[in-house]
């Protein structure tokens, strides 16, 4: 038998980590065969060193995790033992129906989650490094849901951070001053929509993309708003644009909270809103990690190798 100790000074966090009535232990200890046990600030694991091994590496995963969004859930849980036992089962979600000879499937389990979690709630909040398709597949669903006539209006939104949401200072039009900020948006739309429908909806405002700086005073009925890059929101603006919402209306928020592009002083509103908002019905959060990562196979491992610097999530990017 061997035993391995990890220290975890705030009792807090051992809770979160631990789950509801030690709901996220009890999985890990019945998948991998081990004892977990919190004690003096410490979290105890014991049994055979293969699996005291892997329940580290599970736990070091979810805290990683935990210190991104301040939440863990079942399904996160089951996602990392299913990493680390080979144990991955089959995405069940539903492939997106976005255009007559053409759908989007997901290729993750996480993935899945996303997708049925935008089907089936008014708000998702989505947090994930680069490239697990947080703004694809929201854009996606927004397509199929209009294609459906679910909702009658897409807008698409970000905060434009480098320029302070003051971009009347940036030469141009004002489209020349918020493309640079909305062409990933712009890039995911074109993907899903033939060009010349989507000019005719944006021309009749079916399809909008703006920054976060002009949805302030607006009510939105019946549409599919997406704030991407929500990491970079203060407090104020994230309050500002969940209010936005109308009747018959759908969220999707998506961000990277190792990526905050916010000054020092400011602290992010979806850290915050997360927080806030985690056990209101209707509202659901889908934390995204680096084995959802769907880009270059190079991506996950650059993700990988940030987090194994020992000093876990950066919290800015500089």
């Amino acid at each position: 038998m061997t035993e391995a100790t990890i220290p975890l000074v705030d009792s807090h966090r051992a809770l979160s980590l631990f789950g509801a009535r030690d709901q996220h232990v009890r999985t890990i200890r019945e998948a991998l065969g081990v004892s977990i046990t919190h004690r003096d600030g410490e979290i105890r694991v014991t049994g055979e060193e293969s699996a005291v091994a892997r329940a580290r590496e599970a736990l070091s995963q979810l805290s990683t995790q935990l210190d991104a969004s301040g939440v863990i859930t079942s399904d996160q849980v089951s996602d990392v033992l299913g990493l680390i036992t080979g144990k991955i089962t089959t995405p069940t979600a539903g492939a997106i129906d976005i255009q007559a000879a053409r759908r989007i499937s997901p290729r993750t389990n996480g993935q899945a989650r996303y997708i049925q979690s935008i089907r089936e709630h008014d708000i998702t909040f989505a947090i994930g490094p680069a490239g697990t398709g947080k703004t694809y597949l929201a854009v996606a669903v927004a397509v199929e849901a209009l294609k459906h006539h679910q909702i009658r209006k897409i807008v698409l939104v970000r905060p434009a951070v480098e320029a302070g949401e003051s971009l009347g200072f940036l030469p141009g039009d004002l489209h020349a001053k918020i493309n640079p900020y909305l062409r990933p948006l712009l890039d995911a739309l074109r993907e899903m929509i033939d060009y010349d429908l989507m000019k005719r909806y944006m021309e009749q405002d079916v399809i909008e993309v703006v920054p976060l700086a002009y949805m302030r005073g607006r009510t939105l009925n019946e549409s599919f708003i997406i704030l991407d890059e929500a990491q970079n929101t203060t407090t104020a603006q994230m309050k500002m644009f969940l209010t936005r919402m109308g009747q018959g209306s759908k969220i999707v928020i998506s961000g990277d909270t190792t990526q905050i592009d916010l000054p020092r002083a400011s602290a992010s509103g979806l850290i915050d809103a997360v927080s806030r908002l985690r056990d209101i019905a209707g509202i659901n959060i889908i934390q995204l990690s680096k084995t959802d990562i769907v880009r270059h196979r190079l991506v996950q491992e650059i993700v990988r190798a940030y987090e194994d610097d020992g000093r876990g999530p950066v919290k800015r990017a500089r």
